[in-house]
Parts: C-alpha cells; sequence; structure tokens
C-alpha cells in the first residue's frame, strides 16, 4: 500500500479539547481494524495522552506508529504524531485555558500537515471556543480558523444519511441576522452550496430547498419583509442562473410535512434554524462539513460534553461518520479532477453503447 494508491486516504485528526470526549470517540473509532483498510489516521497527540485514554476507557491498545515528521506516516496502522512537547495534567470534564491551548496546537500542527499534503483530509474533535480564545484571540470555531488559515470562504454542512443543511449566517447573534441577510450574501451561499453538492457529493444537478426567515414567510409582509425583498429574488436570481433553486418555506411546515426529503439540501438563514431540525432528525450520525474551501474537513456534529467525559458514556458513531465522509469526499474530488483534466475520456462512448 502507497499514498499513491487512488482510493486510500490519510486521515488526519486533531483531538479537540483534552479534557472533552474528543479522544474517546477518536479511539473508539479506531478501534475497528476494518478502518485501515481504506484509511491511515494520523492522529495529532502524545503517545502518553493515548495511553491515558486507552487505560480510562479500558480499550486494548492498538498497533500505533510514533512518527517524528511528515513524510514518515506508515500506512495499515494508526500514526500519533506529537504536536507538543509540554506536560499536560488531564481531567477529564474540566475547562481548563492550558487543554484549549493544546487542543489549537493539535489543530495548527494538523493544518501543517494539510498544507504538505502530508494528510488527505482532516477531521476535528470538539473544542471549547471560549477556552482557546483565552489564548489565542478572536478564535470563535473550527470554520472560521480554517477560512483564514486556508484563505477560502467557508460554508457550514451538516449531513445525515437524509438531510443536508447548509447556514447563510453562522455564529451571529439572531438579533444581527436580519442586517447581515443581503440579496449578494444569499445568493454566495447558494452558489457555494450548490457546486460542493456537484464536486463534494457528486450531484449533478442538485436541488436545493432555501427557507424563510420570519413566522409564516412574513404573510405577505405582515410579519416581517426579508421574504419579499431580500430571500424570494436571490432564489430567483440563482435559479436563472441555472441553480435549482426553490422557495422560500415556511420552516415549521417545511420540516413538519418532511418535504426536506424532496431536496439534495436545505439552505437555513441562521444558525438554530438549521440545526435544530438538523439534530432532532440525525443527531447520532450527523456530520459537519466545511465546504469552500480547497481542503477537505470534517467533524462531529457534538461538542466537548464536558458533562460525560472520562465516564466511557460518549458515543462514537458520528465522529466515525465524519471520517467515512472526509474520504467519500476526498475521492469525488478526485473524480472531478480526472474528469477536469480529461473530459474527453469520460465523454468516450464504447462499440456497446452505440
Amino acid at each position: 500500500m502507497s499514498k499513491a494508491d487512488n482510493r486510500h486516504c490519510f486521515a488526519g485528526i486533531s483531538i479537540g479539547d483534552p479534557n472533552g470526549v474528543g479522544m474517546e470517540v477518536i479511539l473508539k473509532s479506531l478501534a475497528d481494524d476494518r478502518l485501515l483498510e481504506i484509511m491511515t489516521p494520523v492522529v495529532f497527540v502524545s503517545a502518553r495522552m493515548t495511553k491515558y485514554w486507552l487505560k480510562e476507557l479500558e480499550l486494548t491498545e492498538p498497533s500505533v506508529f510514533v512518527a517524528k515528521a511528515f513524510d514518515q506516516f506508515k500506512p495499515g496502522v494508526i500514526n500519533l504524531f506529537p504536536a507538543w512537547q509540554e506536560e499536560f495534567n488531564i481531567q477529564p470534564g474540566t475547562m481548563d485555558a492550558a487543554a484549549g491551548a493544546l487542543a489549537m496546537q493539535s489543530l495548527q500542527v494538523a493544518c501543517d500537515a494539510l498544507e504538505q499534503v502530508a494528510i488527505d483530509f482532516l477531521v476535528t474533535a470538539p473544542l471549547d471556543k471560549s477556552l482557546v480564545a483565552k489564548t489565542h484571540e478572536g478564535f470563535t470555531g473550527h470554520t472560521g480558523f480554517l477560512g483564514q488559515r486556508f484563505e477560502g470562504q467557508p460554508l457550514m454542512i451538516l449531513c445525515s444519511e437524509d438531510l443536508r443543511v447548509a447556514l447563510v449566517t453562522g455564529h451571529v447573534p439572531l438579533a444581527e441576522v436580519s442586517k447581515k441577510l443581503s440579496i449578494e450574501l444569499i445568493m454566495q451561499r447558494m452558489a457555494q452550496l450548490n457546486k460542493s453538492l456537484k464536486n463534494d457529493f457528486g450531484i449533478q444537478k442538485p436541488r436545493i430547498a432555501v427557507l424563510g426567515l420570519n413566522p409564516h414567510n412574513g404573510d405577505d409582509g405582515l410579519m416581517g419583509s426579508e421574504e419579499k425583498e431580500v430571500i424570494r429574488p436571490a432564489v430567483e436570481r440563482a435559479f436563472g442562473q441555472e441553480i435549482l433553486a426553490f422557495g422560500p418555506y415556511s420552516p415549521d411546515g417545511f420540516f413538519g410535512s418532511h418535504a426536506y426529503r424532496e431536496f439534495d439540501a436545505v439552505l437555513a438563514m441562521y444558525h438554530d434554524q438549521g440545526l435544530i431540525p438538523f439534530k432532532m432528525l440525525g443527531f447520532e450520525k450527523g456530520v459537519n462539513f466545511t465546504a469552500g474551501l480547497s481542503i477537505v474537513r470534517t467533524s462531529p456534529d457534538h461538542g466537548t460534553a464536558f458533562d460525560i467525559a472520562g465516564q466511557n458514556k460518549a458515543d462514537e458513531s458520528s465522529f466515525r461518520e465524519a471520517l467515512y465522509m472526509g474520504r467519500e469526499v476526498v475521492l469525488n474530488r478526485r473524480i472531478q479532477e480526472d474528469i477536469s483534466a480529461n473530459p474527453l475520456a469520460f465523454g468516450k462512448r464504447s462499440a456497446r453503447d452505440s
């Protein structure tokens, strides 16, 4: 096996907050040896911390390789790459700025590996934004950090088997949402979502449902004018640009009637409008995918869960799905690159097709 194998991927993993459930869901996911047949995990963590969590969770110690350089990653086994040298006293469930600093170090070194193409994609375990911000001023989360690091316009897409939800506005106060909405921003998000559905998920003609902002879509202006003045015009313009966008739909009726099943993705106007129904419908196996970047990043759809950290109660399903989705997106992008590089080869018909 080599890194040149077209379907094998090197999966980079940042550990998130070391006092949270990050290492628990990572190690539980990697306990299945079948994973190594299709990807090589590279966890940016110390061997000491790994041994601590294996003992804490009473898991069998797997075969691991401790790499000292990015070009040493070994296929077919779990690779560890120490992202820091200092000692750290692990205290599961404790909110500690020092733990936030280590979470950031793991993320930054993982990004270095991405830049050097030593790994094919990144899965980020959950961290606490407020703790990281104490040592890294201005930090607002993985999505914003990766957008700055890789100079892109990131778009958060929450994915499950039956539903994909993207957001026009992300981590902004509810009182600011209406002020930030514009025809241009909504069109930008629709274009990003449409491109991602094609290139990252392999959907040739994606159908996108766009949600309204106000109760009952504003009732023709009685309870707000954003639908008439901003959202509907954006949908109409996007449709004119061959983006199959429809709406706006009133969110309560849209999700209550299961209309989302008729679309490939849903574009919500703000964070909770999209995430509450998503987590009600697909929380256990939901995945957060960051579209709009040159790199591939996924994460589980849950947080640090300090309340159950160290109790062996965390469900690893979402993290495992994040690993699989990261690989799927990488392979889909490789296919799109091959098609773009040699379109005639993919358009040829054999004699049997005639």
